[in-house]
């Protein structure tokens, strides 16, 4: 099993500091906030991509991907009513996965919830069919960069659209694409009836990615959310993916956080492969 950290746990570090300290913990890969390298990945030059890439390799990481695609973000929604609003978004994400494919990633995780709620007179029927709409215009770029598009369901006090794993599941399936699969995150799944094992082994078909965290919005292990049978659920399915370290809550400390997370998770997966 892979395990990765999200680089915005280092907030203002250098890149290179962070990439260095991660690897130092354990971990082997890195996914990364575009809001941490620039407002709007067109700002990114080639160079600098090319530059962040080199940084991860130099640590020893492999670039995941891409996740919090449209935070910091304006004038996109997947879920709009206006044809030009949603025409710009299928842009960029457009943009977003050739980013993602210069800086050595092969996965993007749609989360993003303030950019998909339904607004004012948006049926749930057509929030489906604008998302879907949005996702498939930026098919090809996302075939041709060879980069997955990640939904994550996330619970109702953050987003109105798509609030479960099932929902989620229901737009991969209308859009049809194996370069559309489905995401999980542990937080958000922890608002939903049907526990997180279960959630794992019923969907295993679409996972193509998971983020550990606690309900808290720390790190694994900094809570009451036990691990062991949620990595043994992966562990059963063989989960060829990553297992990437997510925290909202920064209290106990970058380098806590970093260090803790990983050795919570290595510790609960060596209880589980014995």
């Amino acid at each position: 099993m892979k395990f990765a950290i999200c680089n915005e746990t280092f907030r203002d570090w250098p890149i290179d500091r962070a990439f260095a300290f991660a690897a130092e913990c354990g971990y082997t890969g890195i996914e990364i906030a575009p809001f941490t390298l620039a407002n709007y990945v067109t700002d990114l030059d080639a160079s600098r991509r090319a530059e962040v890439r080199r940084q991860a390799e130099a640590a020893g990481l492999e670039v995941v991907g891409l996740h919090w695609l449209l935070a910091k973000t304006e004038g996109f929604h997947v879920t709009s009513p206006d044809a030009d609003t949603r025409r710009r978004t299928a842009e960029y994400l457009a943009d977003l996965a050739r980013c993602c494919a210069d800086l050595g990633g092969r996965l993007m995780v749609f989360g993003s919830p303030l950019q998909r709620n339904l607004g004012p007179g948006t049926s749930r029927e057509q929030g489906f069919e604008y998302a879907a709409e949005v996702i498939g215009r930026a098919l090809p770029v996302l075939e041709a960069a060879e980069v997955t598009l990640a939904l994550e369901p996330l619970g109702s006090e953050e987003t109105n659209f798509l609030v479960t794993t099932v929902e989620a599941v229901e737009l991969i399936e209308r859009i049809g694409s194996p370069h559309v699969r489905l995401h999980l995150d542990c937080k958000a799944m922890s608002t939903e009836s049907t526990p997180i094992p279960d959630l794992i082994r019923v969907h295993r078909r679409l996972l193509a990615h998971f983020h550990a965290n606690d309900p808290n919005r720390q790190g694994p292990g900094f809570g009451e959310l036990d691990f062991h049978p949620i990595l043994a659920a992966l562990g059963e399915m063989d989960y060829p993916g990553w297992v990437s370290v997510e925290v909202f809550d920064y209290t106990p400390g970058i380098e806590e956080l970093a260090r803790r997370s990983i050795d919570y998770l290595q510790h609960c997966l060596a209880d589980v492969v014995e």
